[in-house]
């Protein structure tokens, strides 16, 4: 009885970085995109990263996601080192754990809704059943529908549905509703947070609108290519609930 009333452990966290930098180089000139970042992300977590165009944000999810690699810093996912990695693990950390979703969809026009998410599940360990993953997103009367016949909101939520079909361990959002009207984006942000409450899994979303920063768990802020504020939000809110 004692054992049950005793708190359990924090868990460690899914991800670590420590001084993550980038630096670009065209000819002599350099551009430092990243500066010194310290992060930590717990497992399950909802993380709404803001900023300015040009503030790091994208540079910093794609080196999260095993996109790119810094120029100097360490990166860590559970007991695996990132940041000094070769291509043939990044690409086996991203097939097997990372989950993307983009401002543009990126389906193939060819294949139907079920088509394109099943392309996913042939680099999958241990995916979802088709089906369930489409129905997930609220797809499921609209699967043998081509690209061209969806909304824009349809393609996005399509695009979750082939990012999630494998079960990730992290769901990587950067702009996932920028192409989005209002009304469509509350139906995708629903999506992303139905994802991070029901599978648990780890999701950081990247976004220009301050607004969204109420559905997390934790709030970063970046500037300049700074980590320059980070807070907990003490109620979340339902994207139904965003004044946008």
């Amino acid at each position: 009885m004692l054992a049950q009333q005793l708190e359990s452990p924090a868990a460690a966290p899914v991800l670590v970085a420590r001084g993550l930098t980038k630096v670009y180089r065209t000819g002599e000139v350099e551009v430092v995109a990243l500066r010194e970042v310290d992060l930590d992300v717990a497992p399950g977590e909802f993380i709404v990263l803001l900023g300015a165009s040009g503030s790091g944000k994208s540079t910093l999810l794609n080196i999260l996601g095993g996109l790119d690699v810094p120029t100097a810093g360490t990166l860590r996912f559970r007991d695996k080192t990132l940041s000094d990695a070769g291509e043939a693990e990044l690409t086996a950390y991203r097939r097997e754990h990372v989950g993307f979703v983009f401002q543009f969809y990126n389906l193939i026009p060819s294949l139907t809704v079920r088509e394109n998410v099943a392309l996913v599940t042939d680099i999958a360990d241990d995916p979802m059943d088709i089906d369930e993953a489409v129905a997930m997103v609220g797809l499921a009367p609209r699967r043998d529908h081509f690209p061209a016949q969806l909304s824009g909101g349809e393609q996005q939520r399509v695009a979750i549905a082939r990012a999630i079909v494998k079960r990730p361990d992290l769901l990587l959002c950067d702009e996932p509703t920028g192409a989005l009207d209002v009304q469509t984006g509350r139906l995708v942000l629903e999506v992303i947070e139905r994802v991070n409450r029901e599978i648990g899994t780890t999701t950081l979303v990247i976004t220009h609108n301050a607004a969204i920063a109420g559905m997390a768990d934790r709030v970063l802020h970046l500037g300049d290519g700074r980590l320059v504020g980070s807070e907990r939000n003490t109620r979340k809110v339902g994207p139904a609930e965003l004044q946008w």
